[in-house]
């Protein structure tokens, strides 16, 4: 008889994961990320009595190895014993993997709440941190099964102003079609030379809001203008009883009419109508540090009044140390080019 809390591995066709209200364990995230150089795998297995189900990619490099990555889950929080089970997880994985693969990577969803209350890391007995998290592991959660009237007392009275201001200049909120793409990819450009992030092709986002049509995962393009201009702009995300907001983009003109404000509200009003529960913001600096590059991004999302949630970010479980400890070297050289380098 198998013990309720071993591991092991059945693959399953990716139709079978919903994600619930994960999109990044959903069948169209694997499906999407296929088309982006990484094979995903589906998985179920019985943990602790219960059936689960995991999303796994991997991708290829240089021919004859390969990296593993499993994005936001399992969601083992508040269980103790985490890590032998990731563990556990990480030797089952391998058998599915390609040889060659250095290390599977965990993203893991679960963390901490509060301002201040930063999660205790893993004992690091098997699993490394990884020097650099993929999805952004600081972030802001709004409670948004409450009525209209609660969620805007809960915020910012500062938000609170920027929302009717925005409003009471005119700027006004509408879903863009599919055609007007190309409007927002220039904005977004334009917003990645201002602030200095990284950016895919166009054609990334692009097939991201195709793919989303008919699936499980929901998008909307919002465009803020005023006066035929276009201000601003987002993606946003349905999957299950969350909405998530991906991508922001605005311009350099008319900041003073607070587009961006008045667009996280409609954005905001619109998942309630598709029956989410929550929003997440997707991503703030770790604290609030004037000195951070991204000082102003934690003001802005943390005044819609959500709870700030620490995720434990990426941990890594080798499975070839001595080739694992090259690659990381590597990653360490991208981090600081990217988050110290090019933000000078």
């Amino acid at each position: 008889m198998i013990p309720e809390d071993r591991i092991i591995l059945f693959e399953r066709d990716l139709s079978g994961l919903t994600g619930g209200d994960n999109f990044l364990q959903s069948s169209f995230w694997g499906r999407f990320k296929s088309e982006f150089g990484w094979t995903a795998l589906g998985f179920s297995y019985r943990y602790k009595g219960e059936e689960r189900t995991v999303l796994a990619l991997y991708r290829r490099f240089l021919k004859i190895f390969s990296i593993g990555y499993v994005p936001h889950a399992p969601d083992w929080s508040g269980e103790k014993g985490c890590e032998p089970a990731l563990k556990e997880l990480a030797v089952e994985l391998q058998g599915y993997f390609p040889m060659g693969c250095l290390f599977v990577r965990f993203d893991l969803p679960s963390g901490s709440y509060g301002e201040n209350n930063f999660p205790q890391p893993l004992r690091r007995r098997s699993l490394k941190k990884a020097p650099m998290d993929i999805q952004p592991p600081d972030t802001v959660i709004v409670d948004i099964s409450r009525d209209e009237e609660e969620i805007l007392s809960s915020m910012h009275k500062k938000t609170r102003y920027n929302i009717k201001l925005a409003e009471k200049k005119g700027v006004t909120i509408r879903e863009a079609e599919p055609e007007e793409f190309d409007k927002w990819y220039e904005l977004y450009r334009i917003t990645s030379e201002r602030d200095k992030i990284a950016l895919h092709g166009a054609d990334y986002y692009k097939r991201l809001l195709d793919l989303g049509k008919g699936s499980s995962m929901n998008f909307h393009l919002l465009f803020a203008e005023h006066e035929g201009d276009l201000l601003a702009g987002i993606i946003v995300g349905i999957c299950g009883k969350r909405g998530t907001y991906l991508y922001g983009a605005s311009s350099n003109e008319k900041r003073n009419m607070m587009p961006s404000y008045l667009l996280q509200w409609e954005a905001i009003q619109l998942c309630r109508k598709a029956g989410c529960e929550s929003y997440d913001l997707f991503g703030i600096p770790p604290s609030d540090d004037p000195d951070h590059p991204m000082a102003g991004l934690y003001r802005f999302k943390t005044g819609f009044g959500g709870q700030i949630l620490h995720r434990l970010g990426c941990w890594d479980y080798p499975y070839s140390r001595l080739f694992y400890l090259f690659y990381i070297a590597s990653e360490r050289i991208r981090k600081w080019y990217y988050k110290v380098f090019k933000k000078r």
